[in-house]
């Protein structure tokens, strides 16, 4: 028999959930008492019932404690205290920690918290949830204190990118723009047309661009994306491809807001 104590009456409800989710073969027997809190009784008969009591004790951390968690390691041990700093890091962490694809040393998170909870099981008849969060995540906290650096490098980047953007449009609203209007096809990189289908080359846009101060909004005279339509300063682009969500394509859009229509690649007008 297995002596589980929880601090909060959701977490029992929550841990039970998950355990008859995983299998129906264990019997709970739940006591609560003002001194220390929820008691509950587990009867284990196989390794397969302790790999699943693991497992929703794993599934209880994540629900009610990783947020905190996270916020706790971004306050302490990276100082951060702005709240809405603190919470776009902490969602950028828990999106990176709940991705399958994303490793702690070669286990996801949900292994990790499995295995550190089946460790208590088998060495103890008495498991206390919170106290083992609080003293058995030793090593599990270093690793989590490197992804939630990760986190805060993917924020920063956001924020300069955001920057950039902003200054770019800020540019854009005081040049003057004709009645110019440029067709785009998506590729790497786009491929720029005319109103009347004439194809620009790369040396169409490289003598384009030389007459433009691209520097000054941090262009790189090379970059053949956004460089030539900043230079041009179109008054309306049609970007025709299959993805509106490619990176160069949400750039200019984000840079050129209403002027931009994203079209699919079979309404292309001209001959390519």
């Amino acid at each position: 028999m297995l002596e589980i104590y929880f601090k909060k009456n959701e977490e029992v409800t929550y841990f039970c959930d998950r355990l008859y989710h995983l299998t129906n073969e264990i019997h709970v027997q739940w006591e609560t008492n003002k001194d220390w809190g929820n008691r509950l009784y587990v009867r284990i008969l196989t390794d397969e019932m302790k790999t699943a009591v693991a497992k929703a004790l794993a599934h209880v951390f994540i629900t009610y404690h990783l947020t905190d968690y996270l916020k706790k390691i971004l306050r302490h041990t990276y100082y951060y205290t702005n709240d809405e700093e603190l919470k776009r890091m902490t969602h950028l962490s828990e999106t990176m920690l709940l991705d399958d694809e994303i490793l702690l040393k070669n286990k996801r998170l949900i292994d990790w918290l499995e295995d550190i909870f089946l460790e208590q099981i088998n060495e103890n008849n008495a498991l206390h949830f919170h106290s083992v969060i609080q003293f058995r995540f030793t090593h599990l906290k270093y690793l989590l204190e490197q992804i939630v650096g990760l986190a805060i490098d993917d924020y920063k980047r956001e924020e300069e990118h955001q920057a950039f953007i902003h200054t770019l449009r800020e540019y854009m609203n005081r040049k003057k723009t004709g009645d110019k209007c440029v067709h785009v096809l998506q590729g790497d990189p786009f491929s720029f047309f005319s109103s009347d289908g004439e194809r620009l080359t790369s040396k169409d846009l490289i003598q384009i661009m030389k007459q433009e101060p691209l520097y000054i909004v941090g262009l790189d005279g090379n970059e053949m994306n956004l460089a030539p339509l900043i230079a041009i300063a179109p008054n309306k682009i049609y970007i025709y491809g299959e993805d509106p969500s490619e990176p160069k394509t949400m750039t200019v859009i984000n840079v050129f807001q209403e002027k931009v229509m994203f079209l699919p690649l079979s309404e292309f007008p001209f001959s390519i």
